[in-house]
């Protein structure tokens, strides 16, 4: 439902919009952090400064927009980046905010703005949300993909544009992030036939058949997207000093895209492991808009929602993504939830708008308590959070790699282990150019042919031996230059040996 234009439409999507970009600016990371999960930012940045290739799938469409934020006259080259997830954040709430006001009918002849507002800021005062807002990481950027998908499958428009912008959409999505894969359903161009005669939800699912063409339209434009993946191979080639599966071949390409390195995560499930992963995303779940949030979205998904696409469509990324979560064996996959919060929060929207129908029915003028009460609550709740994702103050990853680059001797070989120090001296020495006399070798990495190739062309001079034990035989070998080998677990281990010495890692 399409709301006529007015100029004081857009003070609220402006607000929430300036808002939420306030709260996050207020607590972003304004270097280098290791902050809520953030661990892969060093890589991310230094990927995007170098002309690189970043860890397994790549993410080329996050890399192409950080590198664009990098060129911003603001802040470190590190807080420039986290920009891009702030900003991706904020929008992401404007777009919900839209698709929840144009599916609801209007309240005294005016769009339900209010209920767009408590959606959009459910959306971005999430803690997981506003955790990733706050970092360089790749899934803001991916909530407001997934919010895109969704206002272009679920609003009305002209079937043509629906189907190009769709397509396109979705195919550049992928190029950020593979889970987008899950909402492929959303991407079929179902149609009912006969409207008039659907009665109820199954009867309206009943008489949906795909259109031929406008899927042809669409397959058509997601590839065009998708080519974005062919700037991987063009980067590799340029031998940049971050180069992930150095992607020029086939087979290395097929590599990276695939995430080969870490299927062997997903689905590596107990029974007793399975029961604890899904208590665990249920807490998590419920923790993101509080429980007067939770009644008021189970309200709208229950009570209020109509039979209509976007019920469809957030129901089912509430299940998949959730799922994926459960299913994929890792310390920070509570990050696919995401996208769940985003459905929510449309739920959350619809829930408030019939409450206040019913109020406004019953008790003229009040309806608008309700809205302000929810809001309320939601910024109470963020006052409540905001200790456990504020990155603002971080300082352990800036502090960590100035104490490598000060103990570490002139043309050191620093061996590295662990992505937080790897992932740290990749940004202080590739992206930033400091200490260009040190050689950064990642041990975990040592096995990987690619690496091998990688670390000769950026160190021609520095004798590369195999097989494996690598570090040791490289410290021998270069018996010239001093060796550090540094390590942050839970807390900085930093040893330095002088020339002719060496220590396995």
């Amino acid at each position: 439902m399409k709301h006529p234009a007015s100029p004081t439409n857009s003070i609220p999507p402006a607000v929430l919009f300036l808002s939420l970009l306030g709260v996050y600016l207020s607590s972003i990371a304004p270097g280098l952090t290791w902050a809520n999960s953030g661990s892969d930012g060093g890589d991310l940045i230094a990927a995007a400064a170098t002309g690189g290739v970043a860890h397994p799938t790549g993410y080329p469409l996050f890399l192409m927009l950080a590198r664009v934020f990098q060129w911003l006259p603001i802040g470190s080259l590190a807080f420039r980046t986290n920009l891009l997830s702030a900003l991706s954040a904020s929008a992401g709430a404007l777009v919900l905010y839209e698709l929840v006001t144009r599916g609801l009918p209007p309240l005294r002849g005016k769009p339900n703005w209010l209920a767009g507002m408590v959606s959009g800021f459910a959306f971005g005062l999430a803690p997981l949300v506003w955790s990733q807002a706050v970092i360089t990481e790749v899934y803001a950027l991916h909530g407001l993909l997934i919010a895109l998908i969704l206002f272009l499958a679920s609003v009305d428009m002209a079937q043509k544009r629906r189907d190009v912008s769709l397509g396109l959409t979705f195919g550049l999505a992928m190029g950020n992030h593979l889970t987008t894969i899950l909402l492929l359903p959303l991407v079929l161009p179902f149609r009912t036939e006969d409207k008039a005669a659907a009665s109820g939800i199954l009867g309206w699912m009943g008489r949906w058949r795909i259109d031929g063409r406008s899927l042809v339209r669409r397959l058509t434009w997601l590839g065009a997207g998708l080519l974005i993946y062919l700037t991987l191979p063009l980067r590799a080639l340029s031998d940049p000093p971050v180069n992930w599966g150095n992607p020029a071949s086939w087979g290395s390409f097929a590599w990276l895209v695939s995430g080969r390195l870490y299927q062997g995560q997903l689905l590596e499930l107990t029974s007793a492991l399975l029961l604890q992963r899904i208590q665990a995303a249920a807490g998590l779940w419920i923790g993101q808009c509080g429980l007067l949030g939770l009644l008021v979205g189970l309200i709208g998904l229950i009570v209020f929602f109509r039979p209509t696409r976007l019920l469809l469509n957030t129901v089912w990324v509430a299940i998949v993504f959730p799922a994926f979560s459960i299913a994929y064996v890792t310390s920070d996959s509570f990050v696919y939830l995401i996208p769940a919060c985003l459905a929510f929060a449309v739920w959350i929207g619809h829930g408030l708008a019939g409450l206040m129908e019913i109020t406004a029915r019953r008790y003229p003028r009040m309806e608008y308590l309700m809205g302000a009460i929810l809001l309320v609550y939601l910024f109470v709740q963020a006052g409540f959070h905001w200790p456990q994702v504020d990155a603002s103050h971080d300082l352990q990853a800036e502090q960590f790699g100035q104490a490598v680059l000060a103990q570490a001797p002139t043309h050191a070989i620093l061996f590295a282990k662990g992505d937080k120090a790897v992932f740290t001296m990749w940004y202080f020495l590739y992206a930033l150019h400091e200490r260009p006399d040190l050689a950064i070798v990642a041990t975990d990495l040592l096995g990987f042919d690619w690496y091998q190739k990688t670390l000769a062309s950026t160190y021609p001079d520095l004798v590369l031996p195999g097989p494996f034990p690598f570090a040791e035989r490289m410290a021998a070998l270069n018996p010239k230059r001093s060796t550090c080998y540094i390590e942050y677990a839970d807390s900085a281990d930093i040893r330095c040996l002088p020339a002719g010495y060496s220590l396995s890692p």
